[in-house]
């Protein structure tokens, strides 16, 4: 791919690590607060799903 839809495919991969770390830094801290465990629990779920896309996507 070139152009725009290249460097959009190169840069998802990137993105959603962020989003990864960024979904594990927010679960960790819902459940260390004991705020709502459901949903840190859930955003743990979802940053090992974005975690697992990315690894696909690096096949």
């Amino acid at each position: 791919m070139d152009g725009a839809l290249g460097s959009i495919a190169k840069a998802a991969p990137a993105i959603a690590m962020l989003g990864c770390f960024a979904c594990l830094i927010g679960g960790g801290a819902l459940i260390a607060r004991g705020h709502d465990r459901r949903k840190g629990v859930l955003l743990l779920v979802m940053a090992a799903v974005l975690l697992g896309n990315v690894v696909i996507w690096q096949l």
